[in-house]
């Protein structure tokens, strides 16, 4: 019998499709907003799987629009009261749940000090997005395995609709019509391979660099969720800042190499790592020679990161079975986590 966790990830493609109905006209307005009053400095308010798709939320409105991105961390509001001069900021918040303490107190403090505020919440009658001036439905629909993945891979398609529409970028929005078809595409790529690696390892370095660390992140998480390996997400321009002196013979390596600029130099890692004696299992687009795991591709080469995650998803629920886990059911965590 298939998990919940593999059912939910299978069905991204018909998340992506429903936001596309549902929410992408409020982005949109929201989008005008944002170009009529260009905002100077952009927070992000989030955490687990919902603060790595702020990560790309971040990289991808610095890279096509400019405005710089922090990620704000929560204490700085819920504890220390910090008196953050945000008037003309925009604060968005990502969330499956949208029902944290943190998150809600957060958002209504940065409103409460001028910041436009948004919600990208899957629950649109949640806390969060009472507190928030913007609320905007992921539309992934219910999600019961404890393990985020339609929900995450829907965050990633509301932050690039909402930079498309912002940037007026419609190469970008024609890319997200068809979307669903290449996440579909991507849910059928032969990931096997990674298995035999996997089944019995005990840690693993997820690597990525770009738009692609925030599929590195998240994938660390689930492997830690769902298969109990402990996995550590890694920019490849860091790996030689430290992490690379763990990296011994047989040591399990999982390269997300998608296109772009920074691809020349993922796969020169690769290389390298192999040639010290690493398990490299290399994901990259097909025409790329030496791939272990095949990336389906997107039209737009900042979508890739949805279907390499999507693919990845998929294998990571095979994977915990193969050890004999329910990837459902991780040992301590729950659905809904809340935080102060």
């Amino acid at each position: 019998m298939a998990s919940l966790m593999l059912e939910e990830a299978l069905s991204a493609p018909e998340a992506v499709a429903a936001q596309h109905m549902y929410s992408d006209e409020r982005l949109s307005v929201l989008a005008r907003q944002l170009a009529q009053r260009p905002p100077k400095l952009a927070l992000t308010v989030a955490r687990g799987s919902s603060d790595h798709a702020a990560s790309y939320f971040a990289y991808l409105t610095m890279q096509r629009l400019g405005v710089p991105v922090v990620s704000l961390p929560m204490s700085l509001m819920t504890l220390h009261r910090a008196p953050l001069a945000v008037d003309g900021a925009l604060a968005v918040a990502l969330s499956q749940s949208g029902q944290s303490p943190d998150l809600v107190d957060t958002m209504a403090a940065l409103g409460a000090a001028g910041a436009t505020t948004v919600a990208l919440v899957n629950k649109p009658d949640s806390p969060l997005s009472e507190a928030c001036e913007w609320a905007v439905p992921l539309a992934a629909g219910a999600e019961r395995s404890v393990a985020a993945t339609k929900s995450y891979i829907a965050t990633l398609a509301a932050v690039a609709r909402l930079v498309a529409h912002w940037g007026n970028d419609r190469a970008l929005l024609a890319a997200l019509e068809t979307l669903p078809e290449r996440l579909a595409d991507a849910a059928q790529q032969d990931w096997s391979a990674a298995l035999p690696v996997l089944k019995d390892a005990e840690r693993i370095m997820v690597v990525g660099r770009g738009l692609g660390f925030a599929v590195a992140l998240e994938a660390a998480l689930k492997f830690k969720e769902t298969c109990a390996i402990q996995a550590e997400a890694f920019s490849s321009a860091e790996i030689k800042h430290g992490p690379m002196a763990l990296i011994d013979e047989g040591y399990p390596l999982l390269v997300f190499a998608p296109r772009g600029p920074e691809q020349a130099g993922i796969l020169a890692l690769a290389d390298e790592m192999r040639g010290r004696g690493a398990r490299v299992l290399l994901a990259a687009p097909a025409d790329v020679a030496g791939r272990d795991l095949t990336l389906a591709t997107a039209d737009d080469a900042v979508l890739d990161p949805l279907t390499a995650i999507q693919s990845f998803y998929v294998m990571a629920a095979h994977l915990a079975e193969a050890r004999g886990l329910n990837p459902d059911a991780p040992r301590h965590l729950q659905k809904v986590t809340c935080t102060l």
